[in-house]
């Protein structure tokens, strides 16, 4: 049985993990009905606290849950496999690829199966996009890159781009590292600092294009909310840092040295290819959530780490 038109429903894929809970802790904030769609409907119930229903999802499988979009105002997909934290064995790098793109593919299938079409889809991508490029800026123009990771990307988008033919307004968010204190390089680094162990990832130079948690959130209503927003738009901090005076920062804040630096080839003795992600970066600016508008709450690293750490 279709759900009724509900004009303020939200449909959201991934949102158990640290951005989507925090993206339906504040849609819900804001008066949205939410409806979590996830591979385990129980344990989100207990993760997603408060939303209006939980359906059985899997990317790239159709099933009960598109009835939830029919009649809905928005989609976002914000589901796949991480990045970065596992190697990248030819299995995983499927997994990858798949979770992205045959997940997105259901989701714009669903949408156009529909009686009462979404207004908005907001789907997630990734920097990855642009490739490693080193100093040179990248902003939402900038072509794509060749690496596997942009090649992921694009395939993501392209399958996104479908609902745009559905009418139905499309943005793309091409998010960065994202700062938070539950999961990235924050608590990943925080050990090695409190035991006087820490430092920057070599060279040091390469570039950091970060986001706080609450900026990555605030540009995802953004686009979700302005009728102008469409398209990709880059979720990265203002001012994007070096591995270098992230370290520094991260021990300034917790009064330790940042002095024993990560050698690049013991990073890729350890996690394989996926090592490249962080030995040579990307700088990327958020032209267009600027130009759109968007007003930072965490500009800054030292702004960021401060809210992060609590010091």
């Amino acid at each position: 049985m279709t759900m009724r038109t509900v004009p303020n429903r939200v449909v959201v894929t991934g949102a158990t993990g640290v951005i989507g809970k925090a993206l339906c802790r504040r849609l819900r904030e804001r008066g949205y009905e939410v409806v979590v769609c996830s591979r385990n409907p129980e344990a989100a119930r207990a993760t997603v606290p408060g939303a209006a229903r939980y359906v059985q999802w899997s990317a790239g499988e159709t099933g009960s849950w598109a009835e939830a979009i029919d009649g809905a105002l928005a989609v976002v997909s914000l589901a796949g496999a991480p990045i970065i934290g596992r190697r990248w064995s030819p299995r995983y790098k499927e997994a990858i690829r798949e979770s992205r793109g045959a997940g997105t593919r259901g989701l714009v299938e669903a949408m156009e199966r529909a009686r009462v079409k979404p207004r908005v889809f907001v789907s997630a991508s990734a920097i990855g996009y642009y490739g490693l490029r080193g100093e040179d800026e990248a902003v939402e123009a900038t072509p794509p890159g060749a690496d596997f990771l942009a090649q992921v990307c694009r395939e993501w988008e392209r399958e996104a781009a479908r609902a745009e033919a559905l009418g139905i307004r499309t943005a793309v968010v091409r998010t960065g590292i994202v700062l938070n204190a539950e999961e990235g390089p924050v608590p990943r680094m925080l050990p090695l600092f409190r035991l006087f162990l820490g430092g920057p990832i070599l060279p040091g130079n390469q570039p950091l294009s970060w986001i706080h948690l609450e900026d990555e959130v605030g540009i995802l209503l953004l686009a979700l909310e302005d009728e102008r927003a469409s398209g990709p738009i880059n979720a990265t901090a203002p001012e994007p840092a070096t591995q270098r005076q992230f370290a520094a920062e991260l021990g300034r804040r917790l009064r330790r040295p940042s002095w024993l630096p990560v050698p690049g080839f013991v990073l890729q003795l350890a996690m394989g290819e996926v090592a490249a992600q962080l030995t040579a970066g990307r700088r990327v600016a958020p032209r267009k959530a600027l130009e759109l508008g968007y007003r930072f709450r965490h500009p800054t690293l030292e702004s960021a780490l401060r809210q992060i750490l609590g010091s």
